[in-house]
This record gives structure tokens, sequence and C-alpha cells, in this order.
């Protein structure tokens, strides 16, 4: 038997891809199935794949937080931008304030702040006409 007639060795492993003809490998992955049961895994189980895996659980578990912390952030991030542009700057922030206070902790304690400090600034605005009202009537 001529060795051109078999295929190329390693040790006592055939060497595939080195043939033109295509080798049917079905039997292979039959003994292998059969030999090594824990070598068969499915293909999402793969350590490459796992850390993507685990970013979709996350983003599936915690979606609408994620939306609510985009949402409200670029709606803050849009106020600031209006305190030198022209538009509503602190009303806008206010209500970015209000969308992060739904699921914020520390968004709602400072909602809070500013609706004391925004009525403290009407109270004195207040206090500042009646003052001078009665100041030019007297």
């Amino acid at each position: 038997m001529a060795d051109s007639d078999r295929s190329p060795r390693r040790g006592d492993r055939e060497i595939w891809g080195d043939d033109p003809e295509e080798v049917d490998a079905s039997a292979v992955v039959e003994q292998i199935e059969a030999g090594y049961p824990e070598a068969e895994r499915r293909w999402h189980d793969h350590p490459l794949i796992a850390p993507f895996k685990a970013v979709a659980l996350f983003i599936k578990r915690s979606g609408k937080r994620i939306a609510i912390t985009i949402i409200g952030g670029l709606i803050v991030l849009l106020g600031i931008a209006m305190l030198v542009l022209p538009g509503p700057g602190l009303l806008v922030i206010i209500a970015g304030l209000a969308i992060l206070a739904t699921e914020y902790v520390w968004a709602e304690r400072l909602l809070l702040m500013a609706k004391e400090k925004a009525v403290q600034a009407k109270d004195k605005v207040l206090r500042k006409k009646a003052n001078s009202d009665d100041g030019g009537a007297a």
C-alpha cells in the first residue's frame, strides 16, 4: 500500500483538511459524544458567549430602570444646556429630576430640595411685592 493512498497522520490521529476530498465527520462526532458526554454543550454556554448572555439578562431584568435613567438624564442635560441657551432651563431640569425620582431616591431628594427652594423664592418675591405696595401707599 502506497503512502499516497492513506490520509496524512500525526501520531495516531488523522489530519483533516489536507485531502482535497470531503471527509464525513459524523462518525467521529458520535464517538466524541459517546465517550465524552460533558464535551457536548450548547453554543450559548460557551465561555465567549456567557458575558453577552449576562449583559442581555441584566438588560432584560432592569430595562425599565435603564430607560428611565437614559431619558431622565438626557432631559436633565437638556435643562442644563437651556440655562445658557434660550429656554426654560430650571423647569426642564425639574422635569428630568421628576422622571429620575420614579426610580432613584437621590433624585427624589434633589427634587424635594428644588421644590423647597422654588417655594422660598416665590415667598421672597411675594414679600417684596407686598412690601413695595405697602410702602408706596403710606
